[in-house]
């Protein structure tokens, strides 16, 4: 049950994803382009985003437990060390420097852009790498 849960939350929210234009780089280059041809429509799925978002904290707070799990586990880290600075960077730049991050770009392979396909392909060997890396540290 909860493997179909999961599933059904992944297409949700690629869908919602597909349905926002986040999927489209050119829709987020317009966004992140403050000092020329702005779009702002994105900034608006972030603001219709969060009362949905609260709403599911608020809800979540008022129960014992997960719908299909035996207890919360909320993260346990909370120091901002160098290896988080240097990964929001680096998504953030790619974001900025080509309109996709990790979680619209996967959604967008259902679309079948090529581009989605090279990102999602250097997305996977720059993981491939980072874990080669973390093996010999």
């Amino acid at each position: 049950m909860a493997i179909l849960a999961a599933l059904l939350a992944g297409l949700l929210f690629g869908l919602g994803l597909v349905v926002s234009a986040v999927v489209d780089p050119a829709k987020v280059l317009g966004f992140l382009d403050l000092a020329g041809d702005w779009d702002p429509s994105l900034a608006l799925v972030m603001v219709g985003a969060i009362p949905v978002a609260a709403l599911g904290f608020v809800l979540g707070r008022r129960r014992p437990r997960p719908l299909l799990a035996a207890s919360f586990q909320p993260p346990t880290a909370r120091a901002l060390d160098s290896r988080l600075i240097r990964g929001a960077a680096l998504c953030g730049a790619g974001w900025g420097l080509v309109g996709f991050c990790p979680g619209p770009a996967l959604a967008s392979l259902a679309l079948g852009a090529w581009q989605s396909w090279v990102f999602a392909a250097a997305m996977l060997l720059g993981m491939a790498a980072h874990a080669v890396w973390n093996l010999r540290r």
